[in-house]
């Protein structure tokens, strides 16, 4: 009699859950959704009215050309040898507003030019867990925008534009008020920021390329405890910019060949202990640019051929630079001060000219960086035209017997004799 009941029970919920599986669509048999200019469902739009929650629309091969497409259901979406989705330089093509979308293999195209909205290839608005993997999107306003969102990954994607003007480009990846965001593997040029973040915590960003964007590789403004690794940054208007921000990592990075009259290979505005280790500067008009910034460790890095390694304003304090290598920059270190209350000590620099006499692999005289021409251009850039003359020969030499102007404090005394490795 007890069996009885206990099998009674058993199928009384067997059949409570299969109502409710049947009655939910998507509950418990997902379906793919094929889309085909030739087949029975040739509309995108139509796809998702039709589909529910958690299911995967195929889109075959073929040109797709149908406004702004709202995503409101937790669908996977994959492109078939990217099917090509034309915005026809009309608003945005994707809008999501569910969680948990996945877009892939794609190719979205010409979204629209608009001084007052926001639009996008492909745009995220108030969600968490969407992924946009395996895309390509050319010549789009904004091509990935993301806002209000958490824990989103947008990876592998190729996205290319060819802006001429700030004012008429959009970034390649913008992130707006997010947190948990992965940037990874993709291939960035031709907008105006490479990749934009503002107000966005405990994201990270690996594996880009970076390359010939209007005005910065990268550019974040308020965004706390971000790692940037294994990246590479070249020829970008003017290189990275790193802005208002506490407590960030900046690792193995690339910067390379930013080259212009303010250009940076970093430009570090208002940074507070932060983390620059083993990146390399090479050929930038500056490598890193200090302005406003405390307690930034700044260790194991490569300055080779820049104009200016490091240029180091007087509003900045309790840096440290340790275990670098400064080879033949044109300036290895300048500031805007004869004060200096940052620390420098074991780095290797090429113009170094000092002995080691017990043979530690440490200078025995300790090493000025900051030569008294390069006070005088950061005072007045023109006179760069006497760049090694022998006018700015003099003065160095001059001001190393008899410093008088160059910061007295600002001075390795630990010198490498040779290269760090």
């Amino acid at each position: 009699m007890f069996a009885l009941k206990i099998l009674s029970f058993y199928r009384f919920a067997l059949f409570l859950f299969l109502a409710i599986s049947f009655s939910i669509p998507g509950f418990l048999f997902p379906k793919q959704i094929t889309i085909s200019p030739s087949g029975k469902i040739k509309s995108i739009k139509r796809a998702i009215e039709i589909a529910a929650d958690n299911d995967t629309l195929l889109i075959m091969p073929g040109l797709y050309k149908e406004g702004n497409i709202r995503i409101n259901k937790k669908l996977v979406i994959m492109g078939r040898n990217y099917p090509v989705i034309d915005g026809e330089n009309n608003g945005e093509i994707f809008t999501v507003t569910s969680d948990s979308v996945i877009i892939k293999g794609l190719k979205i195209i010409n979204s629209g030019l608009s001084f007052v909205e926001d639009n996008a290839g492909i745009k995220l608005e108030e969600v968490k867990n969407c992924s946009i993997i395996n895309n390509i999107l050319l010549n789009n306003f904004f091509a990935v925008y993301v806002a209000k969102s958490a824990d989103c990954f947008v990876e592998n994607n190729k996205i290319e534009a060819h802006g001429t003007r700030e004012t008429t480009s959009g970034n390649g990846i913008h992130l707006w008020y997010c947190r948990n965001i992965t940037i990874a593997n993709n291939k960035i040029s031709g907008h105006r920021d490479g990749i934009y973040f503002e107000f966005v915590e405990s994201s990270k960003i690996y594996d880009n390329y970076s390359k010939d964007n209007i005005r910065y590789g990268l550019h974040f403004m308020f965004s706390d405890s971000c790692v940037y690794s294994n990246n590479t940054f070249e020829n970008n208007g003017a290189g990275v910019a790193v802005m208002y921000t506490h407590n960030i990592k900046m690792l193995n990075n690339l910067f390379l060949h930013n080259w212009g009259s303010a250009s940076y290979g970093i430009l570090l505005k208002e940074i507070f202990d932060s983390q620059i280790s083993n990146n390399r500067f090479l050929k930038n008009s500056s490598g890193i640019y200090l302005e406003g910034s405390n307690r930034v460790d700044v260790s194991h890095n490569d300055f080779i051929e820049n104009g200016w390694a490091l240029r180091l304003m007087a509003n900045s304090m309790d840096n440290k630079f340790t275990d670098n290598n400064f080879i033949g920059n044109s300036f290895d270190v300048t500031t805007n001060s004869v004060q200096n209350f940052n620390f420098f000590d074991h780095n290797y620099w090429s113009e170094y000219n000092g002995y080691d006499l017990n043979k530690d692999r440490i200078g025995d005289v300790p090493y000025r960086p900051v030569k008294l021409f390069s006070l005088l251009v950061e005072r007045n850039q023109p006179l760069l035209i006497l760049h090694r003359s022998l006018f700015a020969s003099v003065l160095d030499l001059t001001e190393k017997v008899f410093p008088i102007l160059t910061p007295e404090s600002l001075i390795d005394n630990h010198p490498s004799m040779k290269r760090i490795k």
